[in-house]
């Protein structure tokens, strides 16, 4: 049989082998199986400290966003600011924008190629090279217009699974989006909340302060007098500056919280300032439901980021294994030339072609095969990646549990501690007229009243940060209207 009959019978069979085996390679995905906890009843290990207020129970649809909870109207305005005007959701939300360009590029790829031609160009014939000779020479201009149309076949799916990589991608550049309003609702809540915390420690260490030069001033009075050593005034004074020193730190602090929230909203500390929030208009949730482990999986914005970039990489398995098998182009062109341009169009400079591409690997020295195996590790380090994710989040859910059981249990105490405090002031306060406490001793009852009142202050906060912290831990309610990454992008 001749080479030619040979090598066209060889590319028939390869053709209609190819046909056959028209199909979309690599694994399909799944959804993968969250690591062990993740169908468990709770998050809290053996021996952990628990609270009543945390209530598991199954996700339930947003009502209101979670930092409404805390009864200060002015969250809701800073929230809502900074999803407007903060730089970290423009950039989230431009990266979502680019992955959904790139997938849209990428469906495109899917649909025949259109594409026009046109051009001018002057030619010179040579009669001597076309064996006249004698025969004088001439230069002629041609004129052409024309367009190919081509379309992949995709035999074994290389696109289709490219277009599959780029929609998980897309979806995981949503997620990220989502994870970038959530932790900026959350730093946002966290940074007013601290802000609130010290200015309630501030008006306590004021009100400390004035106490001990209260003190110290009916002791110079009284040593005036003649009623008191002159060394009666080292212990008070000593007092005041200790306290005195304690005020500069916390003013640092206030100023440098309201300069970091105006940096999560997105403005100049120069041209913006926060709201003053009053510290009584705060109040911790009397129950907070906590997602179920298994809700969890379904909520939170880390881990579906992790499963859908586990679901492009298995995507991109497909793309590699169909690459290693052979694909078929189908492709044609009309073209029309003419030496002269009012000519164009006729049906004398027409010509056109049909034809179709067979390209099949033969040897690519392993490359392919070794890019297939790639594709195969990143799917793994996907996977254990979401792994990884999964048992950090419930983690992290199981660490602020347990510091908001210690928290409650600190708050407790020094209400107590402030409780006995106030009785003790009203009871001077009572028996003072008597003459049966003097001025000093009245004084003082004051004094242990606002420290018991600064220590109060200071572990609210405390416990107010760490229920933003189980908020967003738990991927709660935290979705506005028209504001969320989903549909900032469209």
């Amino acid at each position: 049989m001749p080479p030619a009959s040979s090598a066209r019978r060889a590319m028939a069979a390869v053709t209609a082998l190819a046909l056959a085996g028209c199909a979309t390679v690599g694994p399909d995905f799944k959804p993968p199986v969250p690591p062990q906890g993740g169908s468990a009843a709770g998050y809290a290990m053996s021996g952990d400290p628990s609270s009543t207020r945390p209530q598991l129970s199954p996700a339930l649809p947003a009502a209101t966003p979670w930092w409404q909870d805390f009864g200060a109207p002015q969250l809701d305005q800073l929230v809502r600011t900074a999803f407007r005007d903060s730089p970290s959701v423009a950039e989230m939300t431009a990266r979502l924008e680019h992955a959904q360009a790139e997938t849209d590029a990428a469906k495109g790829g899917q649909k025949p190629q259109v594409d026009a031609t046109s051009g001018v160009r002057r030619e010179r014939f040579n009669s001597a090279q076309f064996g006249f000779p004698g025969f004088p020479s001439s230069t002629v201009g041609l004129y052409s217009v024309g367009g190919t149309v081509s379309y992949d076949l995709d035999l074994f799916g290389a696109r289709r699974r490219g277009v599959e990589q780029g929609l998980a991608r897309t979806e995981a550049a949503r997620h990220e989006a989502d994870a970038a309003y959530l932790s900026l609702a959350a730093n946002v809540v966290r940074e007013a909340l601290r802000m609130t915390a010290i200015r309630a420690q501030i008006t306590a260490a004021q009100a400390i302060i004035a106490d001990d030069r209260r003190i110290v001033d009916m002791v110079r009075r009284a040593e005036a007098a003649g009623g008191e050593a002159p060394s009666a005034q080292a212990a008070p004074l000593t007092q005041l500056t200790q306290d005195e020193a304690d005020l500069p730190p916390l003013l640092r602090d206030y100023a440098v919280s309201r300069h970091q929230l105006a940096l999560l909203v997105g403005a100049s500390p120069a041209a913006w300032a926060p709201p003053e929030i009053d510290p009584g208009q705060i109040k911790a949730p009397d129950s907070i439901p906590v997602s179920l482990p298994s809700d969890l999986v379904r909520l939170r914005p880390d881990i579906l980021t992790a499963e859908a970039e586990l679901h492009a990489a298995t995507a991109a398995i497909g793309v590699a294994t169909a690459n290693r098998y052979p694909n078929i182009r189908l492709s044609a062109n009309l073209s029309q030339v003419t030496r002269s341009p009012e000519d164009i169009f006729g049906y004398g400079a027409s010509g056109w072609n049909i034809m179709s591409g067979l390209s099949a690997p033969l040897s690519h020295g392993g490359a392919l095969k070794a890019r297939a195996a790639a594709a195969e590790a990143d799917a793994r380090v996907a996977q254990a990646r979401y792994q990884q994710t999964v048992l950090r989040a419930f983690v992290q859910v199981s660490d602020v549990l347990a510091a908001l059981a210690a928290d409650r249990q600190e708050v407790d105490a020094h209400l107590r501690l402030q409780a006995i405090a106030a009785a003790k002031v009203h009871e001077a306060d009572l028996v003072y007229p008597l003459g049966a406490a003097t001025m000093v001793q009245v004084i003082d009852t004051h004094l242990q009243l606002n420290r018991a009142r600064r220590s109060l202050a200071k572990a609210q906060g405390r416990e107010y940060l760490d229920l933003v912290d189980l908020y967003a831990a738990t991927a709660a309610r935290w979705r506005l209207a028209g504001e969320t990454a989903t549909t900032a992008a469209n």
